[in-house]
């Protein structure tokens, strides 16, 4: 931070959310001479060292002092239930607490975006940004690596799985003997077959955007951060934005940050939905019902809720079959310890699931819709990344391109009360459908010959379930998020009344406010949305520059 920049100073860029989004944007803007940006961020600096070990994951997500700890609205698509559905609320955010799988998704996912009216938003508009992006580690000749679609000097480490487990193997090829092809670089822009995942671990450790972008750009100076700071409301005089109020951990009054050029939030589907709202942008009832002035009528401002719903099915292994429920107990766990230490191969330094399988639901169909996934892992069944007491796999599906749509509707103008999400999963037939074509797949898969030398029994769901139906309403009791919330604040042009973003993603209606995460999303990507989130601010970074 540079000496005599303080908050009560106006700034030329306020950025909400110091997430995956905030921190490229921020670090970006700062690079022009003289400009200066101060960043708020609702939750602490990333000093939780969980954050930093990959396999520390399964104990953030139920850490209140780095998540928002949300919780979806029941539906007859969750039988009734309420899902966790937890978001970052920590310097890097939901990418300091995510799964650290990089995954592009299909030139057709943004080329549809750009048919919708946003001009360059289309894939090939956008490639120059995933390879800015990414630092692709490995995928040499053997790897199937385009040189020219990838990046290899972006701040962004992408590495591929080093620990690799024979049962992977089998399941790999359980899936070749199916007919899915072999995919040397699911990135390449070639989506459909199966392999292992990238990631963004390196040597053993996540990377976040806080830490390959902000970080650095704070040594630069010209950047303010101010940690545990909740954005209570954008500021406005008539319809142009002119700062934001903040309330700070442990302070009772709230402070106004000025910002001389424009805010923009980037705190994320949920909560970026949420302030639009309680600052006056956003459907006119609700914002009347809520007690906030009306400032531009928007619609649009948390609908268009699209998420990845997941189900999965577990086998029980063999007794020989040493997996990461054993390794992650006791002498072994000491054992994978010290490798991680050592910086090798270790279950300290994997992702959630290691192996991708991506492909159609249907052969009429041009492209993927599902993306399968296996690890060589298993947890209780209603417990939160629990182990099982036995040896077991994990298998598990979503689809890529829900139809069903819900959304996020603030309660109240204390952001200490948590909005209404209602993402109405599997509301759509289609999704139903495709839905219980992934688990399926995935169940043959697991009962394949090739894997009767490894797994002996289904444990979940069981012989229980036999037929479509029953497939589905275990699906609906047991299904979860993907965490991958998107499109409360989509992008369109001015005469769509939903949309909230124009395509330079300045905020319809007002003046000096853009939008500039995952919420602008008019569809959901065929992937894990991080990555598309890092593109949105690199591109929105150079719209604000006009370069």
């Amino acid at each position: 931070m540079p000496a005599g920049i303080s908050v009560a100073q106006a700034f030329d860029y306020i950025v909400v959310g110091a997430g995956t989004a905030g921190s490229i944007l921020a670090a970006r803007l700062a690079e022009d001479t003289g400009t200066t940006v101060c960043v708020v961020e609702a939750g602490p600096a990333d000093r939780h060292p969980l954050i930093h070990v990959p396999a520390g994951f399964t104990r953030l997500l139920s850490e209140p002092s780095v998540t928002w700890q949300f919780r979806t609205e029941p539906s007859e698509g969750t039988a009734g239930r309420q899902i966790a559905t937890v978001q970052g609320r920590v310097l890097g955010g939901s990418g300091a607490i995510n799964g650290m799988i990089y995954v592009r998704g299909q030139p057709a996912d943004y080329d549809h975006w750009a048919q919708l009216g946003n001009r360059g938003w289309g894939y090939e508009d956008l490639l120059p940004y995933f390879r800015r992006v990414e630092r692709r580690i490995g995928g040499g000749s053997d790897g199937g690596t385009d040189e020219a679609v990838r990046g290899r000097s972006g701040p962004i480490p992408v590495t591929d799985m080093d620990w690799i487990h024979p049962v992977s193997e089998a399941f790999i090829d359980a899936a070749v003997k199916a007919g899915m092809p072999r995919n040397p670089d699911y990135n390449s822009g070639d989506q459909e077959g199966v392999g292992y995942f990238q990631r963004t671990i390196d040597r053993g450790l996540r990377s976040t955007t806080a830490k390959a972008y902000l970080k650095p750009a704070m040594r630069r100076g010209a950047i303010r951060l101010v940690t545990r700071a909740t954005a209570t409301a954008v500021t406005f005089e008539g319809t142009r934005a002119t700062g934001v109020r903040v309330l700070r951990d442990g302070v009772q009054a709230e402070e106004t940050i000025k910002a001389k050029r424009e805010v923009i939030l980037c705190a994320g589907t949920v909560n970026t939905a949420r302030l639009l709202q309680i600052s006056g942008i956003g459907p006119a009832g609700l914002l009347r019902d809520i007690g906030a002035d009306v400032v531009a009528d928007r619609p649009g401002v948390g609908a268009n809720l699209i998420d990845h719903y997941s189900a999965r099915l577990v086998m029980r292994a063999r007794p020989h079959v040493v997996t990461l429920n054993e390794l992650a107990r006791g002498p072994r766990l000491a054992g994978q310890i010290l490798r991680w230490a050592a910086k090798r191969p270790s279950i300290l330094a994997l992702t959630p699931s290691q192996i991708y399988l991506f492909r159609k639901s249907s052969p009429e169909l041009d492209l993927p819709d599902l993306q399968c996934v296996f690890t060589p892992g298993s947890y209780k069944e209603g417990q939160h990344y629990v182990l099982d007491s036995y040896p077991g796999v994990t298998g598990g599906a979503w689809q890529h391109r829900p139809l069903s749509r819900g959304h996020v509707h603030a309660r109240s103008l204390d952001v200490r009360v948590d909005p209404v999400i209602q993402p109405n999963y599997l509301a759509h037939p289609i999704d139903r459908q495709v839905m219980v074509a992934g688990m399926n797949f995935v169940r043959s898969l697991l009962h394949s010959p090739g894997l009767a030398a490894y797994l002996e029994a289904e444990t979940i769901p069981g012989d229980k379930v036999h037929t479509d139906d029953e497939m589905l309403d275990f699906c609906r009791r047991n299904g979860s998020t993907g965490y991958h919330l998107v499109g409360t604040a989509r992008m369109g042009s001015p005469d769509d009344a939903m949309a909230v973003v124009d395509d330079r993603l300045k905020v319809h209606g007002v003046g000096a406010l853009r939008v500039a995460d995952a919420s602008v999303m008019p569809g959901i990507p065929s992937a894990n949305t991080h990555t598309a989130t890092m593109v949105v601010a690199e591109k929105a970074s150079d719209m604000i520059r006009e370069r």
